[in-house]
């Protein structure tokens, strides 16, 4: 197909990334419910559990839909549905309607991960498939981390945080329509529409298996160093936890760093050299993480981690999904389904932490990258 990219086509798909950073909502917004219903820890901790869940039960649903729909129909739907989940919470606001919104929230966001990724590569010249998929990631990070600054604004200054649903879900319906209005050449091949036989087919080539799990341990990498690192610093260092969460503000900038630099530099770098540098980057800052025993210089090693893994992911789904650019959809379900890793990942670390201190939990993280590292090497030679 015609590679000529237009703005017209590829800025309501990178809004689409916007719409999946809306997914981080939950975390802020956690903290408020279990406040206004009074709720204990693991009825708070419910709300988040109800996002995540849908990408174990919907990603491979949602490959064959959109194999047999479309990918441009398949992004409007997700912001459509995206939508629907962030204004039940505001029409009536209770924890029942919250777990209904959010259980919504994550169907929406599942479908949306699943299908704009191979949507922007089906717009992206062959050169420019990574880099824009680093882009993507960057805007996405954006919308995360402005989100719990909109909802603290409107807390302070209108004394109603739950503005930020009907906000959200008005861009998120307004960016479907405007999705949906742009005509959109996507890639097609002659095969039989996806079904599950065909999904479950693809594990019987090694080379979408061993990529799969590297996103599988990539993933439950990321969200354990998020919920661990502000843990290991303040026992570490013996500060106070709001000095050491800066050990995760200091691991965001660097993704943003890393994810912005990615998007001018993978577009005239080699991605799979790129993917080698970035594990071994991502090696070094954790050996420095665990090594150094000084607050500052463990710091820059949490920057020095996420600047290396900033752009792994991307590079690792686009290198997956031009080994078998036919099977882009199914390909596209397994690797949203492998996000689980970060549902299995932490509870390792925590148990690890249990039993042997949380230094020696920090091995967990070497050994997703060290896998990740393995799956570097074997596209190398494949």
């Amino acid at each position: 197909m015609n590679k000529q990219i237009s703005l017209k086509h590829l800025v309501p798909v990178f809004m689409s990334f916007y719409i999946m950073g809306f997914v981080d909502l939950v975390g802020v917004a956690t903290g408020y419910i279990k406040q206004d219903f009074n709720l204990s820890d693991s009825m708070a901790q419910l709300l988040p559990s109800m996002v995540f869940i849908w990408f174990a039960l919907v990603s491979i649903p949602t490959g064959i839909f959109q194999d047999r729909n479309g990918k441009r129909k398949t992004v409007t739907l997700a912001m459509v549905i995206t939508g629907i989940g962030l204004i039940i919470p505001f029409i009536h606001y209770s924890y029942a309607t919250a777990v209904i919104g959010f259980v919504i929230l994550g169907i929406g966001n599942t479908i949306l991960q699943v299908s704009a990724n191979p949507l922007l590569i089906d717009i992206s010249s062959k050169e420019s498939k990574a880099a824009n998929l680093s882009l993507s990631q960057f805007v996405k990070a954006i919308a995360s981390m402005v989100g719990p600054l909109l909802v603290a604004g409107l807390a302070r200054y209108t004394g109603n945080w739950k503005l930020i649903f009907p906000i959200y879900a008005a861009i998120s319906v307004l960016i479907a329509f405007w999705l949906s209005s742009v005509k959109i050449e996507e890639s097609k091949s002659d095969k039989e529409p996806a079904t599950l036989k065909s999904v479950l087919q693809l594990f019987k080539v090694k080379y979408i298996v061993v990529m799969i799990l590297s996103v599988f341990f990539m993933v439950g990498f990321d969200v354990a160093i998020n919920t661990n690192i502000a843990n290991f610093l303040s026992t570490r260092f013996a500060i106070n936890l709001d000095t050491a969460s800066i050990g995760i503000s200091v691991y965001f900038a660097a993704l943003m760093t890393g994810r912005f630099a990615g998007a001018f530099l993978l577009r005239k770098l080699n991605v799979i050299n790129f993917l080698i540098v970035s594990t071994i980057i991502t090696l070094a800052g954790l050996a420095g993480i665990i090594a150094i025993n000084n607050l500052t210089l463990s710091w820059i090693m949490i920057f020095i981690t996420g600047l290396g893994f900033s752009n792994i992911f991307p590079i690792i789904y686009t290198i997956a999904i031009e080994k078998r650019p036919e099977y882009s959809n199914e390909i596209s379900g397994l690797i949203i389904l492998a996000v689980c890793g970060g549902a299995v990942i932490p509870p390792i670390m925590g148990l690890i932490s249990d039993s042997f201190g949380v230094t020696q939990s920090l091995f967990v993280l070497v050994g997703c990258i060290l896998y990740v590292s393995y799956s570097a090497y074997y596209a190398s030679k494949n």
